[in-house]
């Protein structure tokens, strides 16, 4: 091989791995970007006085499903220990414009007027509602 095709080759192969490197970081710029627009919701629903376990089964058999139909990801859902008649959730969602738009699709559904009005058959549930939009933190472990 003479000097100028060894210099060629070098050349080619240095090009090729600094392409593959580029492709690489514009991939991870590219996660990171969805990862810092991904927002999160807290809700905290208080009751009213014994509609807990009646507010647990319409989430159980149905809100949640509607939230997954509408593009919102059930992260969890916890009853305080100290906090009686109250349920707190999260979700989360690929931004804050897609979370607008999820809880208009949500609240339209006729599937879900439906089962709301009927697991209010024996009066109101939901006393208030409360809702927090965050962002994860750089070092927090659920983004």
């Amino acid at each position: 091989m003479t000097m100028q095709k060894w210099a060629s080759s070098i050349v080619s192969s240095a090009l090729l791995v600094a392409g593959l490197f580029a492709g690489t970081l514009a991939m991870t710029h590219e996660a990171q970007a969805q990862a810092t627009t991904r927002v999160f919701e807290m809700r905290t629903y208080t009751t009213h006085e014994g509609k807990l376990d009646d507010l647990q089964a319409r989430f159980r058999n149905h809100t949640t499903k509607y939230f997954e139909k509408h593009g919102m990801t059930n992260i969890g859902y916890w009853v305080p220990r100290d906090q009686p008649n109250t349920l707190t959730y999260i979700l989360a969602y690929p931004n804050r414009e897609a979370a607008t738009q999820s809880w208009d699709a949500f609240r339209k559904d006729e599937g879900w007027i439906a089962a709301r009005k009927a697991s209010e058959a024996n009066g109101p549930i939901v006393a208030k509602v409360q809702s927090v939009f965050m962002d994860p933190t750089n070092f927090s472990g659920l983004k």
